[in-house]
Formats: structure tokens, C-alpha cells, sequence
């Protein structure tokens, strides 16, 4: 346990699709500051038409931030503990011996389209997975991944002995012990969703061997120490929540009373609420209704909008694209003194998923249904956010509608937390206000995991009082 007058140290590893960080935090007086140690970009490599992620790259990156991360800490201290939190979905195939035995794709890569729509063609089988796992039928499902691995490369079965996910790789690599944390486990549409084991019957249908997983471990569970690492002796290894949108949400300091839905806005705009049981059904199902878990094994039921993908995607073909956070904060002005779009995007579209041009995209879509697309970046950024905001209104909606609950807020942090006009295009079209908080949500949910498990804070309801009571916020009310 220990000493509460003694500041602690700890090291968040916060990995997104488009770019990582390694952020020091500290807890001191009930009170959590944060250094950023390091950040670096990150995106998947194209081989032929495959699409694959740099794993040594990642994890060179993150040794590198962890001795930055070190460095930084007052003479005399030590780091008291690691955790590693990743986009979701994304895996790794080892052997006994911990070695890599097949290359990590991308979730993007359009290798599992033939094994998407064959299930979304045979509903008996789509209704009956649902069931089982409470994850709607999405393109990157690490079901769908894996299945394609074995279906297309079925030699792997016998090489392969382990899969980890992202977060539980680097975990593995830190403290030497492979477990899959929960929180990850519940992105694949391979985990039950009526318990915290894996669901038999779906790892069957997909034909992925149950023997390569473990039994999911819940978030702050102790790994062990790092290893191989002087500038980290003695730290020790936790397993956060590993999926970053439920490190996110553990961020997020929320009304006790489950009013507030919880919006994590990056590539993905994630929105969704916390429940202590799932949200099932066909209507459920329609509506796409992901029921993933918290680190504590209870429900976060959510729903992917496309988010600001949109926006980074549109950006390539515009020579004035913003380089900076100033030149950002200019075209976000520009785009709010545009009238409000009167014509928007259907965000569910899934040609935007990864498409070979963004623009060409939209304007594809505009065309069929005989609209006229903009002509300038300004005018792109306007119709983004404010299609974002509505596909975020929806989301909310169908929510109340399938869960019986009532919203009066909406809790928005990441990226698009500091985008004032997608913060109040989604108060518009929802009707309520939406709080925008200066937060790291994901570094913060990630460091809060460490501190509960190391005895430095109670619990994650203590933790959120405290970290409410200096947070600051802005309030955009619906117009």
C-alpha cells in the first residue's frame, strides 16, 4: 500500500491507429498531473492488397517513450508501475516460445469482406452469434480475421499456440506472462457475452482454435514486473483496461445516476453508455449494438459512428490542410461561420470505411442521392461535423429507445473533444447538452486502472470524484 502523502508514478502506453504516446503521471494529494514523455505517428503499410500494421515499429516507440518517461521523474523516484492500452480488434499469433509466426493485419484490410457478407447473408447464423457475444457483424471483427487467417492460411493452426491482442502483446513483452485482458477480449465477437469466458460455440463456427486463448483476466490484474528494462526496475506490469475507448470511458467523471452518455470522439466516434447488463435483441442487433465490457466485467453497450476519419481522410486532397494546432483552430472558425448544412452525410455508410479516396467517397455518395458536394475544404469540414453530430444524435436515441434510459447529457473527450464545431453540432441534433472536457481520457482511464490496483485509490467512483473536482469543462447548450 502505499504512503498517501508520497506522490506515485506511473506510465500510460496510449496506442491509436494514427498515432501513439507515452504519457508520466503523477498522483499526489489526490490530484493526478500528466507529462507527455512522448508521441509518435502511426498507420498500417500496404504489401500487394494487404494492409498491415509495424509491430516492431510500435514497440521500438514505446520503449523509447518508457526511458523518456523515466527520465522524467524526479531524482530519487521510481516508476511504480506500466500499462498499455491499443485501438481494439487487433491481434498477434505466437508460438510457445513468445515468437511472432504470422504477419498483423491491419482491421481495415478488405480480406474479411468475403467472410462478411457470408454472415450477413445467412441471418439464422448472424442472430445466433449475436446472442452468444452481443457484437453486431462489422468489418473488423477479430472473429472475421481470424477465421479468414485459418480459412486462407490453415497451416497456422499448427504453429501458432497463443493469440494475443494488441495491448496484451505489449504486456507479454514488458512482464513476460501472456494473458488477454477482458476489455480487449470483449472488442472480437469471440467472448460470451452472458459471462467473462470465451463462447465455444462462436470460436467453433469461425473454426479458431479455443486453445490459443486464455481465460480473460479482469483490468487491474498484476503481471509482474518489467523486465529486460534498468530504467524501469522494480515498476510493475498492469493490465488497464487494454481497449483505449474503455480506458476512455473509465476517464470519464459521470453522473452516478447513468444519465450521461459517453461519447469517445477520434477516428471512431464511440457512444455508448455503462450498464450492469447487456442490451440484446434483434432490435439491438439492427441498430448494430456492440455490447463490449468494462474492466470490472460489467457492460459499456456502444455503437461505432465513423468518425473523425472523415476528416482526416478529406484532408489529402486539399494543398491548405491545416499543419498545426493554429491552423486547425482557423479552419474550425472558418467552418463555423458557414450556415448549417441542410443536406448530410449518411455516417453509416461503410464505403468510408477505407476507402482509396476520402472526397471521392463522399462525393459518390452526394451524387447518388442527387446532391450537390462542396466545393471547398471549408465547406467539407462544415457538412463533417455536422453529419457526425447527427449520426452522434441517433446513436443516443437508439440507445433510449432499446434500453429504457433517459440522457441529459453527453460526456465528450479525445480529439474531438477540442473540435467546438462538432461539439455543437451534436448538442443541435440531440437536444442536450453536450460537456466537453480538457481531459487525456484514454491516458487518464489507463492511469486510474493503476492507481486503484497499486492501493492508491479506492476505487473507480473515488477516483472520478476527485479527478471531477479540478477538471475544467466547457458546456455547449443545444441551439
Amino acid at each position: 500500500m502505499p504512503s498517501k502523502n508520497k506522490p506515485l508514478h506511473c506510465a500510460a502506453v496510449d496506442l491509436g491507429a494514427t498515432s501513439g504516446r507515452v504519457i508520466l503521471g503523477t498522483w499526489a494529494k489526490n490530484q493526478l498531473t500528466l507529462q507527455e514523455a512522448h508521441r509518435f505517428p502511426n498507420s498500417f503499410r500496404s504489401i500487394g492488397p494487404n494492409d498491415y500494421w509495424d509491430i516492431a515499429g510500435l514497440w521500438q516507440e514505446i520503449q523509447t517513450g518508457l526511458r523518456k518517461a523515466a527520465a522524467l521523474l524526479p531524482r530519487g523516484t521510481t516508476m511504480a508501475s506500466v500499462g498499455v492500452d491499443t485501438w481494439g480488434v487487433d491481434y498477434v499469433l505466437l508460438n510457445d516460445a513468445g515468437r511472432l509466426v504470422f504477419p498483423t493485419h491491419a482491421y481495415r484490410d478488405s480480406r474479411v469482406q468475403p467472410g462478411l457478407q457470408k454472415l450477413a447473408r445467412t441471418p439464422a447464423a448472424l442472430e445466433r452469434i449475436y446472442a452468444a457475444t452481443g457484437i453486431p457483424n462489422v468489418f473488423y471483427n477479430s472473429s472475421l480475421q481470424l477465421g479468414e487467417t485459418v480459412a486462407n492460411c490453415p497451416s497456422v493452426t499448427d504453429i501458432a499456440t497463443r493469440c494475443l491482442f494488441l495491448p496484451d502483446y505489449f504486456n507479454y513483452l514488458l512482464s513476460g506472462r501472456m494473458e488477454n485482458e477482458l476489455t480487449i477480449a470483449s472488442t472480437t465477437q469471440l467472448l460470451d457475452v452472458h459471462s467473462t469466458s470465451w463462447s465455444r460455440a462462436t470460436l467453433d463456427h469461425f473454426h479458431i482454435p479455443a486453445h490459443w486463448f486464455s481465460e480473460p483476466v479482469k483490468s487491474g490484474t498484476k503481471l509482474g514486473t518489467v523486465r529486460d528494462f534498468p530504467e524501469l526496475k522494480g515498476a510493475k506490469v498492469i493490465a488497464v483496461p487494454g481497449h483505449d475507448t474503455a480506458a476512455a470511458y473509465d476517464a470519464m467523471p459521470a453522473n452516478p445516476d447513468g444519465t450521461d452518455l459517453y461519447l469517445s470522439s477520434g477516428t471512431w466516434s464511440l457512444v455508448g453508455f455503462e450498464s450492469n447488463k447487456p442490451v440484446l435483441g434483434k432490435a439491438a442487433l439492427a441498430a448494430r449494438i456492440s455490447n463490449e465490457r468494462i474492466g470490472d466485467g460489467r457492460y459499456r453497450p456502444l455503437t461505432n459512428v465513423i468518425g473523425l476519419w472523415l476528416l482526416e481522410g478529406i484532408m489529402k486532397d486539399f494543398a491548405e490542410r491545416p499543419k498545426n494546432d493554429k491552423e486547425w483552430a482557423s479552419l474550425i472558425t472558418a467552418a463555423e461561420k458557414l450556415p448549417r448544412s441542410t443536406a448530410l452525410l449518411d455516417v453509416t455508410d461503410t464505403t468510408f470505411a477505407n476507402p482509396p479516396n476520402m472526397k471521392a467517397a463522399i462525393e459518390a455518395q452526394l451524387k447518388k442521392r442527387k446532391l450537390r458536394a462542396p466545393k471547398t475544404l471549408v465547406a467539407y469540414v462544415r457538412l463533417i461535423c455536422d453529419s457526425l453530430g447527427q449520426g452522434h444524435a441517433d446513436a443516443m436515441r437508439a440507445f433510449e429507445k432499446l434500453a429504457g434510459r433517459n440522457f441529459k447529457r453527453i460526456l465528450i473527450v479525445g480529439g474531438g473533444s477540442k473540435n467546438r464545431l462538432l461539439c455543437q453540432a451534436t448538442a443541435n441534433a440531440a437536444g442536450v447538452p453536450v460537456v466537453s472536457f480538457q481531459l487525456e481520457g484514454t491516458a487518464v482511464g489507463n492511469l486510474a486502472s493503476q492507481l486503484v490496483s497499486l492501493g492508491a485509490v479506492k476505487n473507480l467512483a473515488t477516483f472520478r470524484q476527485h479527478l471531477g473536482a479540478d477538471l475544467k469543462k466547457t458546456i455547449y447548450q443545444p441551439l
